[in-house]
């Protein structure tokens, strides 16, 4: 085997979640070159990352990536995505390729119906339905995320601001964003859980995050980080490493701190941890714990999310209760 494909266009999340197959192959298949196709704005999830080749990024658009994809002639193509874009690829490549159990329909029968026949087991395994053929299995080691040297001047920065000397004891990092509403704790259930942490919280999220996060800061009784905004994505990763815990919606920098194996509380909305893709930490699933609102028959709503809840309620946010979401972060950090 020369030269394998490997498709994943995005998200942040799914990005990280098929490190474990990126990592295989390569360890597995040592002469193996392997190149990505990837959506632009997750290149840098792979710039750093020694198990990859290249990167092709469908800049400006699909179709024009795909002559230099066929100059490459590949061996075999990795189809972790599995959509119209993905089909497509494939069907313009003619190569040998495979790709894994979607389940969209055990996905829809759940979402929907509310009938769970949803496999138990991690969507990272059923990633591996993929590399089957080509004699790859998991190793059992977890997700990677590979960040930028630690002399890089943004990673020297962070290890400033949030080192032993501005916190000796450490703190708990709190994600508080989302691609979708529905998948976040709202602003003052955040606040109320970080006023009883016994350790200072570091609030993280993008620049559409930092309102929120000052709403949060007013709003507790005791000093926080809004760091919402202000950090990279690869600096905002390195706030989580030197972290004690994360407290999490279900996004993206959820499986960044599984990568890290961080004592992680992720709290679920709309979403439900059924659909696979909850943290992971093989060997280490005492530092995962997961926090649902039981007994809502509308639960879930969606297998992504909405940008407000459909029923006007949003119990499946509302009720979850701050001392109980503290008190897991504190057995954490004792």
């Amino acid at each position: 085997m020369k030269k394998i494909l490997i498709i994943r266009f995005s998200s942040i999340g799914d990005v990280v979640l098929i490190s474990p197959v990126i990592r295989c192959l390569k360890m597995q298949l040592p002469d193996a070159e392997l190149h990505v196709l990837t959506l632009k704005a997750n290149r840098l999830l792979f710039e750093h990352n020694p198990f990859i080749s290249r990167i092709f990024t469908p800049d400006p658009t699909l179709k024009k990536i795909i002559g230099t994809l066929r100059n490459e002639n590949y061996d075999y193509i990795v189809d972790l995505h599995k959509n119209l874009r993905s089909m497509f690829v494939k069907l313009s490549l003619r190569k040998h390729s495979a790709s894994f159990p979607k389940l969209n329909i055990r996905k829809y029968l759940l979402v929907r119906f509310k009938i769970n026949i949803m496999p138990d087991i991690h969507i990272v395994d059923r990633y591996f339905q993929a590399v089957k053929q080509l004699g790859v299995q998991n190793d059992g080691n977890g997700l990677d995320y590979f960040l930028p040297p630690p002399d890089y001047d943004l990673m020297k920065q962070v290890a400033v601001d949030f080192g032993t000397d501005n916190f000796p004891d450490g703190f708990v990092a709190v994600v508080i964003g989302a691609k979708h509403n529905t998948k976040i704790l709202p602003v003052e259930k955040v606040a109320g859980v970080c006023e009883q942490l016994s350790l200072p919280a570091v609030l993280l999220g993008g620049k559409e995050d930092a309102a929120r996060g000052s709403q949060i800061v007013d709003m507790a009784c005791k000093p926080i980080v809004n760091a919402c905004g202000s950090y990279s994505l690869h600096q905002s990763a390195m706030i989580i490493k030197l972290s004690r815990a994360v407290l999490t919606n279900d996004t993206g920098l959820m499986h960044i701190a599984a990568a890290f194996r961080k004592p992680t509380v992720s709290v679920w909305g709309n979403t439900v941890p059924d659909l696979g893709m909850y943290p992971y930490m093989p060997g280490d699933e005492n530092k995962s714990v997961k926090f649902s609102v039981t007994g809502l028959s509308c639960r879930p709503c969606s297998k992504i999310g909405y940008q407000k809840c459909p029923k006007g309620h949003f119990q499946c946010m509302l009720n979850h209760d701050n001392r109980t979401l503290a008190e897991a972060l504190d057995r954490f950090t004792r």
